[in-house]
């Protein structure tokens, strides 16, 4: 691409129109698509002229029939002709076309770009104001109550996305996810979000994958991206879903089958017949929720229902673009996966699932007897449907018309019923359409177009903390303590239709496929299918205008942060790597069972405290469980003798210049992309975690702050680590890829045993732990130049 650019300097523009389609073996038609832009938001224009010319070296390369995501990924990639490419081996480097971030993320992650000492981010970048609205009566009044509770945080994130060129979606404007989708996602695309359900946009046939804020940093500062290279994990469909069955159950089913892990270090792919038969958002919701099995990230080829939404969406120009390119967005037959699994939509019964975790799933014929046998409460106090993963049009209309059919015979949810719509243009269509309206004759609330309760934005009042209660919701994550910090509520995830057959019924003993109702005439009654429009028949109303582009020039902008400001905080530079092996450090805790980076750095409450690091750090690990007392929140200080909440130790330790490490067991950092839950250690003292195996995004993010991410060489070597031991990691002068670490551990009666354990950092990332973080080693190479 630099030699056609250079190249046409000399011969003019009919000049570069042959050099473009010699150097990428394009068609007129083809390079006219780079001409459009990617949005009506940005000038940059469609990246395909570029992914075509890197996608033909690599085919070559390869010399085999390609997936999908390999295409995508593959043509995005910053040297295509050298770049080492192997699944679950090489460190790609590759270049995104697009940054997004909500407002919870975006606050470290603007203060660490303010730190790098940049001018303005180099790609297309957005913010969001999603996170900090909480759910209390009502869209309109928390929506005002959060602009005034939150106006120091929008006004930062409004001034230095002017400052640095980043586009700013107003709070009210709707959850990150569901913007992508209508007005950035496009077939092709390479994105990166500072959210883990960012691959929500696999839906409409982008690689979105979640990261944390320093990635990000990485990549609007002109950075090569590293992701290691992905496996492919095939999910062929075939057959058509009818009746109760819907896109959610679907990522119900590949949860089951692969659990909370089992997505791990690979792109979930989907093709086949059966794809036709789902809507564009639907896609979105399937991939959405791909975060919960640990996916980088899940991808559905183009098709006639994505460029549908495209149309739909005001974005016609890319569909046709895509259609233009239509062999980057497909798999090539033949296509190898590293494993195969097939889904017979025909047959797929609705599923519910949980309680505690996603993977945990109920065919609707079972949910009832499995909930008696488990002794879960059968009672639903709450439904709620919405959030980024399941908020369409389609998901508001076909609930509609349950809702209807229900009061024709007189009946109402039997529970509160919550209503969150993903975005101002779903909420001012189905309001236009009378949707919004039914669901609150049904006895719904609609609440403001953010994330609310599916990520603990949620002002409960019906129970108390640690009342045993079921919840049924259409989120897609349901840890414990997740939606309403109670951990004995026991959340349950499906389809809204599903929420909403169970919130007319009250019980999860309820089976609307073969179950019937009582109507107020004291008749029978069995609820219809439900149905729905894929799409608005008189298109979307986009509602109220959300969006504030950045300035062309705003480098001369102030952004002001308070020095006695409890909410946000500048950064300060972590500690270099002093060159010696990290010896006799304390365990501040060995987390026993699973340990979620909701149970490192909680949400909810602590939400506010997202750009201010040292508040936010006061909840470090408060919902892990500590082996050594099988209690949350209370660790032995080995220093003092007495016993403290973690973070208060943690604090001790570091004052005292005691490094410690935490210990944990397998899939350590599921969950949400947030990097607090390594920025906070890393503040406190921490030096290294130690574990079973970790989760993708929360792995990458511990490197990114100077942290050693280590992993049992032999997992049954957890059992043999003792909270009361002292841990020294040596060898670290001669730190290298592909070497295990030793791990010496001295025990209480002085005794000591050594044990191995492996790591997956490459060259790059190693220097970013000797230069104490990525940030650190940023700003060293660029004082450099």
């Amino acid at each position: 691409m630099a030699y056609c650019a250079r190249a046409a300097r000399f011969k003019g523009l009919q000049g570069l129109v042959e050099i473009q389609q010699r150097c990428f073996h394009a068609s007129p038609m083809t390079f006219a698509a780079a001409k459009v832009a990617m949005s009506k938001f940005d000038t940059a224009p469609m990246p395909y002229e570029k992914l075509q010319q890197n996608l033909a070296v690599v085919k070559k390369r390869l010399n085999r029939p390609m997936t999908l995501s390999e295409k995508v990924l593959y043509s995005h990639l910053d040297d295509p002709s050298g770049q080492d490419i192997e699944r679950g081996v090489s460190y790609l480097r590759l270049r995104p076309d697009r940054v997004a971030m909500q407002d919870a993320t975006a606050q470290m992650a603007m203060l660490q770009f303010i730190s790098s000492g940049l001018p303005k981010v180099a790609v297309p970048s957005t913010i969001h104001c999603d996170h900090l609205i909480i759910a209390q009566v009502g869209g309109e009044k928390d929506l005002q109550t959060a602009k005034s509770t939150n106006k120091e945080v929008y006004e930062f994130l409004q001034s230095a996305g002017a400052k640095y060129g980043v586009g700013f979606w107003h709070p009210g404007s709707g959850i990150i996810h569901q913007i992508i989708l209508e007005n950035y996602a496009f077939p092709g695309l390479l994105m990166i979000g500072t959210d883990s359900h960012t691959p929500n946009g696999g839906g409409l046939g982008g690689l979105c994958i979640g990261v944390g804020g320093a990635d990000a940093v990485d990549v609007m500062a002109d950075i090569p991206w590293e992701l290691k290279c992905p496996k492919v994990i095939g999910v062929h469909l075939k057959g058509k879903m009818t009746g109760w069955t819907s896109p959610k159950d679907v990522i119900l089913k590949v949860a089951d089958i692969l659990t909370v892990k089992g997505g791990t270090g690979a792109i979930i792919e989907y093709h086949g017949p059966g794809v036709d038969n789902i809507s564009c958002t639907g896609m979105g919701t399937i991939c959405n929720m791909g975060a919960e099995i640990g996916a980088t990230t899940s991808v559905f080829p183009f098709n006639k229902r994505m460029y549908d939404y495209l149309k739909a969406t005001g974005r016609t120009d890319i569909g046709a673009a895509a259609e233009q390119n239509k062999n980057l967005l497909t798999p090539d037959d033949g296509a190898p996966y590293d494993e195969l699994i097939e889904i017979d939509l025909s047959t797929l019964e609705p599923h519910v699932n949980g309680p505690f975790t996603p993977d945990l799933a109920h065919p609707i014929s079972k949910l009832g007897a499995n909930a008696k046998k488990a002794g879960w409460p059968l009672d639903i106090r709450v439904s709620l449907i919405g959030s980024c993963t399941n908020s369409s049009y389609e998901d508001m209309a076909r609930v509609a018309s349950i809702a209807k059919e229900a009061m024709k015979h007189g009946l109402k949810s039997k529970t509160p019923f919550n209503v969150t719509p993903g975005s101002e243009q779903v909420r001012a269509t189905i309001e236009r359409d009378g949707i919004a309206e039914t669901l609150r004759q049904f006895g719904g609330t609609v609440l403001a177009n953010a994330c609310g309760p599916c990520i603990g934005q949620w002002d409960r009042k019906d129970v108390k903390k640690g009342e045993k209660n079921t919840i049924v919701n259409s989120y897609n994550r349901n840890f414990t303590g997740r939606n309403d910090a109670n951990p004995a509520t026991h959340a349950f995830v499906t389809s809204p239709e599903m929420v909403t057959a169970l919130a007319i019924s009250g019980t999860l003993d309820f089976n609307p496929l073969t179950d019937t109702l009582k109507g107020q005439d004291g008749k029978d009654f069995k609820l219809s299918d439900p149905f729905g429009p894929e799409l608005p028949v008189k298109g979307f109303d986009p509602g109220v205008d959300t969006y504030q582009a950045p300035p062309k020039e705003g480098q001369a902008l102030k952004v002001n942060v308070d020095p006695k400001s409890q909410r946000l905080q500048l950064l300060e530079p972590f500690d270099k790597w002093d060159g010696n092996d990290l010896e006799n450090m304390t365990i501040l805790i060995k987390v026993k069972g699973k340990c979620t980076t909701d149970h490192i750095s909680a949400a909810g409450p602590w939400l506010k405290y997202r750009g201010h690091l040292d508040n936010i750090s006061n909840n470090l690990f408060l919902t892990a469980t500590n082996e050594e007392n099988g209690e949350m929140n209370k660790v032995l200080n080995r220093k003092t003798g007495e016993w403290g909440a973690v973070p208060d130790v943690a604090r001790a330790y570091k004052a005292a210049g005691i490094k410690w490490v935490a210990v944990g067991d397998e899939n350590y950092g599921e969950g949400s992309s947030r990097e607090h839950a390594a920025l906070e250690p890393r503040h406190l003292g921490g030096r290294a975690i130690i574990v079973k195996s970790f989760a993708r995004i929360h792995e990458t993010n511990l490197k990114k702050q100077g942290l050693l991410p280590l992993t049992f060489a032999n997992p049954s070597d957890y059992d043999k680590i003792k909270p009361t031991d002292k841990i020294s990691i040596v060898g670290l002068k001669a730190f290298a890829p592909g070497k295990p670490l030793d791990c010496v551990i001295t025990h209480e009666n002085g005794s000591q045993e050594t044990i191995k354990l492996n790591h997956s950092f490459n060259e790059q990332q190693i220097e970013w732990f000797k230069a104490g973080s990525a940030l650190n080693r940023m700003k060293m190479l660029a004082a450099k130049k």
